[in-house]
């Protein structure tokens, strides 16, 4: 008897691009058992039931942590849970891949996929690009390698473990959330193994349309990982420290050429108020909320 596997995406504000990406799920050679699509309001999830299959729509409290739980609850039966994005678009072979995985490797509790082309670090993908970049792909490369954790636009976990130790999704982390994945990863590492599939493949479109304030973002560079790393949940301090340098070096030094489709300016006065609440002791996540 194979796993039970339910794709979930949250959503918010994007029901167009959300549209192209259940048009892709379609196109599965393995179909998904279930399919859960969260957003805050109605019109985040306008038309989803209309794209065929057995689809579940839900609104929650926006934030995505908030969602994925809410997409967590709801998938209760489920063996498996794969989380994407609203804008990734995943290869026909992607869900078949997960299967294979985790029914053949009982100690797998994350997986992530390998993204072919990723529109965040740019001005985004069309549904027609990523297309194309989806034709030209080839899956037959089976090869698995630890990683330190799942990218949130594409990753798979077990739930097994998840309910046996109440693991979810950090709710303290706010709206985008930001390292919220990373957080669950490691939390589920210290039950079983985190790998990225070469076989699972896919493109984030890494679209622009209702992404928050730059200064929110730039806040949430500084503020998760340091408080990430204060759980002490297999979150190193250097890494939160090299993270967070990263971040505002690149945000500092583009703040004067700016690409057009990053608010850096927003970002670096994000992490420059987030260091001032460090050095008065009050930075927190959810300072986010009053910015």
């Amino acid at each position: 008897m194979g796993i039970k596997i339910v794709v979930g995406i949250p959503t918010v504000g994007r029901a167009a691009i959300l549209s192209e990406t259940l048009v892709e799920l379609g196109r599965q050679t393995r179909q998904p058992d279930g399919l859960i699509v969260c957003g805050a309001k109605p019109s985040d999830v306008a038309g989803a039931t209309e794209a065929g299959g057995h689809v579940v729509t839900l609104l929650s409290a926006p934030g995505l942590p908030r969602q994925r739980n809410a997409i967590i609850d709801a998938a209760a039966d489920a063996d498996v849970l794969v989380f994407f994005d609203d804008d990734f678009l995943p290869h026909p072979d992607y869900l078949a891949e997960i299967e294979r995985q985790f029914t053949h490797n009982p100690n797998l509790v994350v997986a992530t996929g390998k993204v072919l082309a990723d529109g965040i670090n740019g001005p985004g993908l069309s549904p027609e690009q990523g297309r194309s970049i989806l034709a030209r792909a080839c899956t037959d490369d089976a090869r698995v390698h630890p990683t330190f954790s799942g990218y949130g636009c594409n990753f798979a976990v077990r739930l097994a473990p998840m309910r046996i130790h109440h693991l979810r999704f950090d709710e303290r982390l706010p709206l985008y959330g930001w390292q919220e994945d990373v957080d669950l990863s490691r939390c589920l590492a210290d039950h079983g193994a985190v790998w990225a599939l070469n076989g699972a493949q896919g493109v984030h479109l890494g679209v622009k349309l209702s992404r928050g304030p730059g200064v929110r973002l730039g806040y949430s560079q500084v503020a998760n990982p340091w408080y990430l790393a204060r759980k002490r949940r297999g979150y190193p301090t250097r890494r939160a420290l090299t993270h967070i340098a990263c971040n505002m070096a690149m945000n500092g030094l583009r703040a004067f050429w700016p690409e057009p489709y990053v608010d850096r300016r927003g970002r670096l006065h994000g992490n420059v108020l987030a260091m001032r609440d460090f050095l008065l002791g009050r930075l927190v996540p959810e300072r986010i909320l009053e910015l």
